[in-house]
């Protein structure tokens, strides 16, 4: 279990890498979440569809509030 919390903080910081690059590189909405969609599938093998989108949702709406 040790190394339990050091996958979740590298998630954690992948995710925030990846939602300052989209913040940079300014996009359609359906492009960027499509991009999040990529990026989650590549880096949490097993996540269920119905996470994956509901993820992806709320990174694109926060990036969103960002900008």
């Amino acid at each position: 279990m040790k190394g339990f919390p050091i996958f979740i903080a590298a998630i954690g910081g992948a995710l925030v890498g990846a939602a300052a690059a989209l913040l940079f590189a300014p996009q359609k909405g359906s492009d960027t979440r499509d991009s999040i969609k990529k990026f989650i599938r590549s880096h949490v093998p097993g996540i269920k569809a119905s996470e994956l989108e509901s993820l992806a949702d709320q990174i694109a709406d926060e990036i969103k509030d960002i900008k």
